[in-house]
């Protein structure tokens, strides 16, 4: 890189970090600082939103799909918006409303509205655990980035600058530094797409001409999808926008119900079509560049991995200056998702573990510092974490698997289910889980050498064990507290 390109990325950082400052002072309870004081709009919100669930799977998974399949890699990204919508319709009405009524400030706090203190401190744990491996890989994924498009810059060295970097702005300004900072780094990136990735690396690989006879038809089409690719992108992104931390902390942060709807309908349609064609295109783009040797002498295109045809794209194509603005854009997507993550972590820490150990009660000002304090700790974990392991997005995938498998049935079951019971609830969280993290630790096979289907998802066997178990206790339960009270008045 040139040193313009330099000077461009570290404006960039010190930029992000200067909003950091600004909120500092602005921060005088644990409620600015989690739910931004329950004041913003819903514009900031929706950015941030499309911002934290597109970003580090954005500069990651939709190039490889576009790399591997074209163009209908972007239905993975549908699912996103179906997933935003149903959440609008049904989550939001009576989540806002208890949020704002109860002042929550996390997702495990609706457990303990419907269920009791025990399953909100195990969906504590459990939540906690996903996101701090989730801040760790992002973390990771832009040290990959940056060691991979700066000369001389080692992975080690990456991982402290960027982890530094996400920490310290998030640990002194709070969701709404986060917020902020994540509608920022959403327009940059989406001026880097629209106005820088896609027209250059377009005219480098030959315009349209190029890539129809470069490509097979396939990746032109948007039917080049399988059923159960559908169904295991269905599974796995829907029931997040139901148990996701980072998203309920934004329904709180909302001024109200109309506003979150808003801002989650703004969500979805970001995230598809607009994000979800930007993605594929660009990774197809650089599938067309592999193909006619442009990456010759810079890695082996016939055995390179898929998600980083684009960079190398970025790195191969761009002139002095738009290097800098371009690795700024993806940096952003990455940061947007790092810093959420790390919020809901540290709010998942002191909300949901802490305050049920501790029966002291802390004043706004030792609540907020504990708050702050915390955010940094856990953000130096994270970045710990990523150095010791490399292999940390597979940690990624058990945490959040985990997530996905064991909160999804009991959050529909508190919901919408008068007939949830607390013990049905705990035990479908932590089966639902397991046996998610079991088969893919197993590779989908079960005792005695039972192998499952391969092209089904672990999430589908572990939100069936979770269903089965919830629906199946609840109803003992129900039936046992029915056959007691007639007992009783008789």
């Amino acid at each position: 890189m040139h040193i313009i390109d330099y000077i461009i990325f570290v404006v960039y950082m010190l930029a992000m970090l200067g909003v950091g400052l600004y909120f500092f002072n602005k921060n005088k309870t644990a409620e600015d600082f989690y739910v931004s004081g329950r004041n913003m709009s819903s514009w900031h919100i929706g950015l941030s939103v499309v911002a934290t669930d597109v970003g580090g799977g954005f500069s990651i998974g939709l190039g490889g799909l576009g790399f591997t399949m074209g163009i209908s890699g972007s239905w993975m990204l549908f699912t996103g918006l179906l997933g935003a919508w149903l959440s609008a319709v049904f989550l939001i009405p009576k989540v806002s409303q208890l949020g704002h009524k109860y002042k929550f400030f996390t997702f495990p706090q609706i457990f303990g509205h419907f269920y009791n203190g025990k399953v909100a401190l195990l969906a504590g744990i459990i939540s906690a655990i996903g996101y701090i491996g989730f801040t760790s890989s992002q973390v990771l994924a832009g040290a990959k980035l940056a060691s991979a498009t700066i000369d001389g810059l080692n992975i080690q060295t990456a991982l402290i600058v960027m982890g530094v970097i996400a920490v310290t702005y998030t640990s002194i300004g709070g969701l709404k530094a986060v917020i902020y900072t994540d509608t920022i780094q959403w327009l940059i990136l989406i001026v880097g797409l629209v106005f820088i990735g896609i027209p250059v690396a377009y005219n480098a690989v030959g315009g349209y001409d190029a890539i129809k006879a470069t490509l097979d038809p396939k990746y032109l089409s948007l039917t080049n999808v399988t059923w159960y690719q559908l169904l295991n992108w269905s599974v796995t992104i829907i029931p997040i926008w139901f148990v996701g931390m980072t998203l309920y902390q934004r329904i709180y942060a909302s001024k109200g119900e109309k506003e979150a709807k808003k801002a989650w309908i703004i969500a979805g349609v970001f995230e598809w079509p607009i994000m979800a064609f930007m993605g594929v295109i660009l990774g197809m783009l650089a599938k067309v560049a592999a193909t006619k040797g442009m990456f010759d002498g810079v890695t082996d295109a016939a055995s390179m991995d898929s998600e980083m045809g684009l960079p190398i794209l970025l790195a191969t194509i761009l002139p002095i200056g738009l290097m800098g603005l371009m690795l700024s854009s993806y940096f952003s997507a990455i940061l947007s998702t790092a810093d959420s993550c790390l919020m809901a972590a540290s709010g998942n820490i002191v909300t949901d573990i802490i305050s049920k150990f501790s029966k002291k009660q802390l004043t706004h000002k030792k609540e907020l510092q504990l708050s702050q304090i915390v955010t940094l700790l856990v953000g130096i974990f994270a970045i710990l974490l990523a150095s010791q392991m490399q292999n940390v997005l597979e940690l990624m995938l058990y945490s959040y698997a985990f997530m996905v498998s064991g909160l999804f049935i009991p959050v529909l079951g508190a919901l919408f289910w008068k007939k949830s019971h607390p013990i049905a609830a705990f035990w479908s969280m932590l089966f639902g889980g397991v046996t998610t993290i079991l088969l893919i630790i197993t590779e989908n096979k079960l005792p005695l050498g039972i192998k499952l289907p391969e092209h089904l998802d672990a999430n589908i066997y572990g939100i069936s064990v979770s269903l089965l178990l919830f629906v199946t206790i609840s109803i003992y339960h129900h039936n046992k507290k029915e056959k007691q009270n007639g007992i009783q008045n008789n």
